[in-house]
């Protein structure tokens, strides 16, 4: 497994590029999963289901099974959010892991940009940033691709990503 993380500015498009990065590495057989990082209260869950009212009612886990997909939803209950190595440690085998935000994390990250959004550059205060997809002109040593290049970022991830290895262990190896 190798992981590695699309950070910005919220209104940047990460959600629009990660939904177009995956289906283009799907596409090359690899096996790709997420980890989404939310700034705000969020439900996966549809309040009034029986699932809804197990954790209302208290419940630290609801695992949620079909014949078609499962779900575990754990509520913190005031516990601290889990660091990014230990949500990592609760997911499947797969290829390629791309985290969308913990913008504060150390692991290595591509910093998505917009130009229209007007917020500053995050690259020059995180050394964690090894690539900018963006549709501004910046000038850096960093390796820079345009937001719609969709191969060229792919393949500055599949040169970026690291093993999931190194990121639990604290290591973020040097291009």
């Amino acid at each position: 497994m190798r992981l590695i993380g699309l950070a910005g500015w919220s209104g940047a498009g990460k959600t629009t590029l990660l939904t177009r990065l995956i289906p283009h590495f799907v596409a090359q057989g690899l096996r790709v999963s997420t980890i989404k990082h939310a700034h705000h209260a969020f439900d996966v869950d549809v309040p009034g289901k029986d699932s809804w009212q197990h954790r209302e009612a208290g419940a630290s886990e609801v695992l949620v099974s079909s014949a078609r997909r499962w779900a575990l939803m754990h509520e913190l209950r005031g516990a601290d959010e889990p660091p990014l190595a230990e949500l990592l440690q609760k997911m499947s085998p797969v290829d390629l892991v791309i985290v969308e935000g913990f913008k504060a994390a150390p692991h290595r990250k591509i910093e998505v940009h917009r130009a229209a959004n007007g917020k500053d550059w995050l690259f020059p205060g995180d050394a964690a940033i090894v690539g900018l997809a963006t549709d501004a002109a910046v000038d850096t040593h960093l390796p820079v691709a345009h937001l719609d290049d969709i191969v060229a970022i792919a393949r500055l991830i599949e040169r970026s990503a690291i093993p999931i290895a190194d990121v639990l262990a604290g290591r973020s190896p040097e291009l």
